[in-house]
């Protein structure tokens, strides 16, 4: 076995589309939610669909709740001081762990898309992100991703709903600079028939291990089910 670096960094990342906290029971509970980010015992926790879709689009989680429920605390991407994040993306990063530059990407499309991103530990830049659900668009939102990222001087991991539901096809804009990682069925909840949520890594960030959580609680509290993967930044 090759041995480890003590300098390289090993963290444990999760991503999860939690409908706006609305279960297949059709009832909102935050509360559910949280216990389904508990026990992912991740580092950092990438959300979509975090905050509502009306009016102000206040957060699905209370700030308060988070404070007193978890270990982590929210990158600040909000302007309004009621989101959790921008267009219902969020990071949730766990309290001791350093992060810098948070900042809000615009995407393309017809819809209302967007990312945000924050850098790790000084070593890690984080990309967060709900694609469009048609493909033209998607293709769109990535080229732009791709663009906007070829500057970061850091190991880079997008994590998030593609929302693309062929195994091998639709990521071609970033197969360039990224490794296209499906760690398994995580759409329906219900009945997970497609990977929907997905990571891409670009070179310096070695995929350790990755799976989907099909945990009976996380059945039942969003209709994704959590992707987590871990990770080895590089030294």
């Amino acid at each position: 076995m090759k041995k480890m670096d003590v300098d390289d960094l090993n963290l444990k990342l999760a991503t999860y589309n939690m409908r706006k906290a609305i279960g297949l029971d059709r009832r909102r509970d935050p509360h559910r939610i949280l216990d389904v980010i508990n026990r992912l015992n991740a580092d950092v926790v990438v959300l979509q669909e975090a905050d509502r879709r009306l009016g102000a689009r206040p957060s699905a989680l209370p700030r308060r709740m988070l404070e007193d429920e978890t270990d982590f605390v929210p990158v600040p991407f909000a302007s309004n001081g009621v989101s959790l994040g921008s267009h219902g993306n969020a990071i949730l990063v766990r309290k001791g762990l350093t992060f810098h530059r948070a900042e809000q990407l615009e995407l393309p499309g017809l819809e209302p898309r967007g990312a945000v991103s924050v850098e790790i530990a000084n070593r890690l830049k984080l990309v967060g992100t709900h694609l469009g659900l048609l493909r033209p668009y998607r293709h769109q939102q990535m080229r732009e991703l791709a663009r906007q990222l070829a500057i970061t001087p850091l190991p880079t991991m997008i994590m998030g709903d593609f929302n693309e539901w062929s195994p091998k096809r639709g990521f071609e804009p970033l197969e360039h600079n990224f490794n296209i990682i499906s760690p398994g069925r995580s759409f329906h909840a219900s009945r997970p028939i497609a990977g929907l949520d997905r990571l891409a890594l670009s070179d310096g960030v070695e995929l350790r291990d990755a799976g989907v959580d099909q945990s009976p609680l996380a059945k039942v509290a969003s209709d994704h089910l959590p992707v987590w993967a871990q990770v080895r930044v590089k030294d």
